[in-house]
């Protein structure tokens, strides 16, 4: 039924096709898959699938397909308090178990700050955080990306109020694939007496000795006051976490609206995502593959590409928005499954495949794709 609302959207939709913006749900694809977030190869690794299965007990009406209920009501399973146990004792921190990482940076940034605050946050953090700084009705600051002179200043510019300082960044960057000057973020922190929030979505399971992060990787896991990670991504499983000091802890569980206000996840959820977040402490050689297997695929093309990734997440920024488009499906045709990438997610004028990179993977799944593309 057409009406003056309808005929609005039709209309802007129209003018999202024109200029190569315009999203559409894509159906199932087969072949190499070059999009997905299952870094270390866990989402496709049926052995490791069939073990959990075989852990569950008998009584799996206990492990029902929903929690019914918030964490605060009746939704607080058993399982999550045996998954924030081991979380807290690998980080030595006190750890907090969400839905989403969505619902966990939209809902931790609110409750930690307030209107009379002031965030510095990086220009090219993730959707989540931008949308969290904004929930918070504080006063945002972003500085240049990664550009620590730049936070410098801004921090200098603003030290001299009352007002409690925030940082704000990723760890690694969700479309460039580089990661932050976590070091020298730290100095900052400590100089300018800010408190720190990392997103380590992209970082957790792939960094680290024992895949804790990109924090653990720098030796950084006391300095950051929180770390935020999640189970869907390298893990493979659903949810998010975050570990910090027990008082901030506490504080989200009574402010935290995404937490108070959300159906707590599934038990069998939160009871596989404890045995893949044991499990994947002990995957070393996986991380040295995909480290060995992220330098091959950027040394092969950094000759065509300017590429800023220091990581498994390899962008291939071609600039227009149909040239993005068209390389996307000249690759699908070829047997790799990827997408364009697009603003609003990057900046205009910075279209591109967003290669991401799995330990399943081997050179040679990789050498069509380098000829394509080179």
């Amino acid at each position: 039924m057409s009406n003056r609302f309808t005929d609005d959207y039709l209309s802007q939709l129209m003018k999202l096709e024109e200029i190569g913006q315009k999203r559409i749900l894509p159906h199932p694809a087969h072949g190499i898959n070059l999009s997905s977030n299952d870094y270390l190869g866990i989402g496709a690794n049926r052995e490791l699938i069939k073990q959990f299965y075989s852990t569950l007990p008998e009584e799996i009406e206990s492990f029902a397909l929903g929690s019914g209920s918030s964490r605060l009501l009746s939704g607080n399973h058993e399982e999550y308090r045996l998954l924030e146990s081991d979380i807290s004792a690998a980080y030595k921190k006190k750890s907090l178990v969400f839905s989403s990482g969505y619902h966990a940076n939209t809902g931790i940034i609110p409750a930690l700050v307030g209107r009379n605050d002031i965030i510095f946050s990086d220009k090219l953090n993730h959707a989540s955080i931008v949308d969290g700084n904004i929930l918070s009705k504080a006063k945002v600051v972003r500085y240049r990306h990664g550009d620590m002179t730049h936070l410098r200043t801004l921090l200098e510019r603003y030290s001299s109020t009352d007002k409690k300082l925030f940082i704000i960044t990723e760890s690694i960057f969700s479309m460039d694939g580089d990661c932050a000057p976590l070091r020298e973020i730290v100095a900052l922190k400590k100089e300018f007496d800010c408190f720190l929030i990392v997103d380590e979505a992209h970082a957790v399971g792939v960094r680290g000795e024992k895949g804790l992060g990109f924090c653990e990787e720098q030796d950084s896991v006391s300095d950051v006051d929180l770390i935020v990670g999640t189970f869907g991504k390298a893990l493979a499983g659903h949810g998010a976490f975050c570990v910090g000091d027990t008082a901030v802890i506490e504080w989200l569980v009574n402010k935290m609206r995404t937490l108070i206000f959300t159906t707590a996840l599934p038990p069998v959820i939160i009871r596989w995502n404890r045995f893949i977040f044991n499990k994947m402490q002990a995957m070393h050689a996986e991380r040295t593959h995909l480290k060995k297997l992220s330098r091959y695929l950027i040394t092969s093309l950094q000759n065509r590409y300017e590429i800023p990734s220091h990581s498994h997440i390899i962008p291939l920024i071609v600039g227009e928005n149909s040239k993005a488009v068209e390389l996307a499906q000249s690759l699908s045709e070829n047997g790799y499954i990827t997408h364009a990438i697009r603003p609003p997610t990057v900046p205009i004028d910075t279209a591109r495949i967003r290669i991401s990179l799995s330990a399943i993977l081997t050179k040679d799944d990789l050498e069509k794709l380098i000829e394509r593309v080179s």
